[in-house]
């Protein structure tokens, strides 16, 4: 979870959200960095588990991911618990619970879906304090800035 919560860091260079994740394969590398890039490249789909999945994937050289973890400083979204199911991989590791769009667990379940042929085992919780404090610093900041925080982002 540290080295997901340095990619959320670095997601601060470039005014995105910070959420950092990370793939570690089953001997324990990490094959797949990723921060949001929303931001940074006009991409609405880049978000840190995306972009780690698909990084890890270019390091094994194919999109299965058996075997390997997923870590996210915030609970997926569903486009992201979406990824993790159709990348294979065999867990979900967050931080930050996310109420307004969580995908693993919070709002809606959607790893767990009995009707999917894939369900990672989910780890939900893991350095929380640290990953909640970086996305409330990040708001609290835009709130004072007088910028816009859209609702479907904000934390309150």
């Amino acid at each position: 979870m540290q080295a997901a919560l340095e990619q959320a860091r670095a997601a601060l260079a470039t005014d995105d959200v910070p959420i950092g994740a990370v793939v570690v394969d089953p001997a324990g590398a990490v094959i797949g960095t990723g921060r949001n890039v929303r931001e940074a490249e006009a991409d609405p789909t880049g978000h840190a588990e995306v972009v780690a999945l698909r990084a890890a994937a270019r390091s094994r050289g194919g999109w299965r991911l058996d075997g390997c973890t997923l870590v996210v400083t915030l609970e997926p979204c569903t486009m992201c618990a979406g990824a993790a199911v159709l990348a294979r991989v065999d867990r979900v590791v967050f931080g930050a619970y996310d109420a307004k769009a969580g995908a693993v667990g919070s709002l809606w379940d959607v790893v767990r879906d009995r009707r999917l042929n894939h369900r990672p085992e989910v780890l939900a919780g893991v350095l929380a304090e640290e990953s909640t404090e970086l996305l409330d610093a990040f708001f609290r900041g835009r709130r004072a800035e007088g910028r816009e925080v859209p609702q479907s982002q904000a934390r309150d």
